[in-house]
């Protein structure tokens, strides 16, 4: 395959070192100055850390506003990510499509396709993702430049450290070793992760989070899910399931999850929960979310009261991550987001019921992201095992 060079390794060979680099991707251009007050390292530190990002292309020193003044010393010039030194590809799998997207080393989209899935069998979806992973590639021979990896977002519970989906609901599998089996098939470096902490890595490097060194992401729709950010760090927990909020049990005479349990978030507050819910209430033989927002949307109080719990629901699992964790900022998103209007009070209003003291402080704000935003979500967390995959060695 063509535009793939894997042998070739990122120049910071420290976790310093990557660390100064991604602070210049998520906050740049920055002097050297600015960069050691934001990652606490010495001067020294920084100045020998940059020296080979610069020779090797992935960081480019502009020149500074007052340089042609005559000053004493040399001048601040601030450093820059050439997005355009590498290229990564991003794929979501979701249980009828994948969306995938080819993006520059600063998580750029540059080019976004989507193709349907005829079959979730793992054979039948590693066919299609080869497929697409080498027409983004033949995309990607245009800009002239490699192709250092290839994200992967899954929903469900995946071992990233082992690149196995160990139970994807939306796809039904069970203990499918995904990243090998890309790998192998393309010749990529590939990282597999939940799509929700995927999602997560981008708003922290690029999107809504950065700067913050704790945040939560929520999203609404198919399921409910939860990224969280504690110290900088995107946690997964020691098994992988950390921030599952959709499977916090809120009512336990409630509805029965897919999980098991009663009156968990997600089953009162995802998608097919809301569109079950609405069918009982109203007898209306709504088929999807689609229809079932129109029929709230049109004034039918079954239906908008359906909203209306659905939005109690989200805000008491938003209030339960406030609690625990304390962030900064709790994001909302997801496709859900289209009904907001029917439940964002409730959603406000149950939040600020169930949140401690200053826990409801908490700066809780939607961002409405499109599915190529989760497919740029896996191309950012291929971004950060090129960027830490020297730390290892």
């Amino acid at each position: 395959m063509r535009s793939t060079s894997p042998t070739e390794a990122f120049p910071a060979h420290t976790p310093a070192a990557s660390q100064i680099f991604t602070t210049v991707l998520s906050h740049g251009p920055l002097t050297r100055a600015e960069i050691a007050g934001r990652t606490r390292l010495s001067a020294a530190a920084v100045t020998k850390a940059v020296r080979p990002l610069i020779e090797a292309g992935y960081l480019v020193e502009d020149i500074a506003e007052d340089a042609r003044q005559p000053v004493l010393g040399r001048p601040a010039n601030p450093v820059r990510v050439d997005g355009g030194r590498a290229l990564f590809l991003g794929i979501k799998v979701t249980g009828d499509e994948l969306i995938a997207v080819l993006t520059d080393l600063c998580c750029r989209i540059r080019v976004a396709r989507r193709v349907p899935l005829t079959s979730r069998e793992p054979k039948a979806v590693l066919t299609s993702v080869a497929g697409l992973a080498q027409e983004l590639l033949t995309e990607a021979d245009g800009f002239g430049v490699q192709v250092r990896g290839l994200g992967i977002a899954v929903s469900g519970d995946v071992d990233r450290a082992a690149g196995v989906v160990r139970y994807s609901p939306f796809l039904e599998w069970r203990d499918v070793p995904l990243a090998e089996l890309v790998a192998t098939t393309t010749g990529l470096a590939v990282t597999l992760d939940n799509d929700v902490r995927a999602l997560t890595v981008a708003e922290q490097w690029f999107g809504a989070g950065v700067g913050l060194s704790d945040f939560a992401l929520v999203t609404v729709g198919a399921g409910i899910g939860c990224g969280l950010v504690v110290h900088g760090q995107v946690v997964a927990g020691a098994h992988g399931v950390a921030g599952e909020i959709g499977h916090v049990a809120i009512d336990p005479a409630g509805p029965r999850c897919h999980c098991g349990n009663r009156g968990c978030v997600e089953a009162i507050a995802s998608d097919p929960a809301i569109v079950g819910r609405i069918r009982e209430v109203t007898g209306a033989s709504v088929a999807d979310a689609t229809e079932a927002l129109a029929l709230a949307h049109d004034g039918d109080p079954g239906a908008r009261e359906v909203y209306a719990r659905a939005g109690a629901a989200i805000g008491r699992g938003i209030a339960t991550v406030a609690n625990l964790l304390g962030p900064e900022r709790v994001i909302i998103s997801g496709e859900g987001l289209a009904a907001y209007d029917l439940f964002a009070e409730q959603i406000r209003d149950a939040f600020a019921a169930a949140a401690f003291g200053s826990a409801a402080d908490c700066d809780v704000q939607t961002r409405p992201l499109p599915f190529e935003e989760w497919a740029r979500g896996a191309a950012a967390t291929a971004i950060q095992s090129f960027i830490t995959a020297s730390d290892a060695r």
